[in-house]
């Protein structure tokens, strides 16, 4: 059987990709230290580079989705029972 698959925190990947990004250590000198290859320590940088402007644009957003999403349910809950409402006041 080959190695198992070794699976990373989110943490650490932003730790190894932060440290690529400053420059200070080469990527084969993290790869050696952190034995991992240098191949996907370079695709974290990336990815962190990539999505940083989302780090803090996205929380707003997401606040903004998630209140327009609990609210609309409990709208349609209130139209529902108006017209119930209605419906008995009309029956008696």
């Amino acid at each position: 059987m080959g190695k198992k698959r070794r699976k990373f925190t989110d943490k650490f990947k932003a730790e190894v990709a932060i440290e690529a990004i400053r420059g200070v250590k080469t990527l084969a000198e993290l790869a050696s230290e952190y034995q991992i290859h240098p191949n996907q320590i370079s695709d974290w940088k990336k990815q962190l580079l990539s999505n940083a402007p989302e780090l803090f644009s996205s929380k707003k957003k997401a606040r903004a989705k998630t209140e327009e999403e609990l609210t609309a349910p409990l709208y349609e809950e209130i139209g529902r029972l108006k017209m119930d409402l209605k419906w008995l006041q009309k029956k008696l």
